[in-house]
């Protein structure tokens, strides 16, 4: 058994009583860690959670930071696909004999089977009209590149003037 030391003050004298603890010291003892463990679990759950939102943030981010990657690749590639449409286009209308070739509305060019034109597809516009004496061509071409729920489109138009 624990003993309290109690000094009590007399006038003259100074008397020093010795009490026994009570059971209600004991009690207000031993809940205090209880109140201490309960509170330590609050702040784990609470940083644990903070940690999970973070971390869900961070893999947002990273996701996407790959969705724009993949557009922009899959962009390059139209575009590069589109350019070729429009050289194709061209190179169709003034062949290297020197004559004017056929300027076709709507026509499709099939892209050459390589690694940077996979899954693309591309369409052709060309219409011919006159300025004064000479004729100008406009030319659109538009690729289409998609692989799974990505798509993308790009546009590109030539104008060229012919005898």
């Amino acid at each position: 058994m624990f003993l309290n030391l109690y000094r009590q003050s007399t006038g003259h004298h100074s008397v020093m009583r010795i009490l026994p603890r009570t059971s209600l010291a004991r009690s207000q003892r031993t809940a205090l860690p209880a109140r201490q463990r309960g509170s330590a679990l609050i702040i784990g759950v609470f940083v644990i959670t903070v940690m999970f939102l973070l971390a869900s943030a961070l893999i947002n981010i990273v996701e996407d930071g790959d969705v724009g990657l993949t557009q922009e690749v899959w962009g390059t590639r139209a575009f590069a696909a589109a350019n070729s449409g429009a050289d194709a286009a061209l190179a169709q209308l003034f062949p290297l004999n020197g004559d004017v070739g056929v300027c076709s509305a709507n026509s499709a060019w099939a892209p050459p089977d390589v690694v940077g034109f996979h899954a693309c597809s591309v369409t052709l516009q060309c219409t011919r009209y006159f300025v004064g004496s000479f004729s100008q061509y406009h030319i659109k071409s538009q690729a289409v590149c998609e692989s799974g729920d990505t798509r993308v489109s790009r546009q590109v138009e030539v104008e060229a003037r012919g005898n």
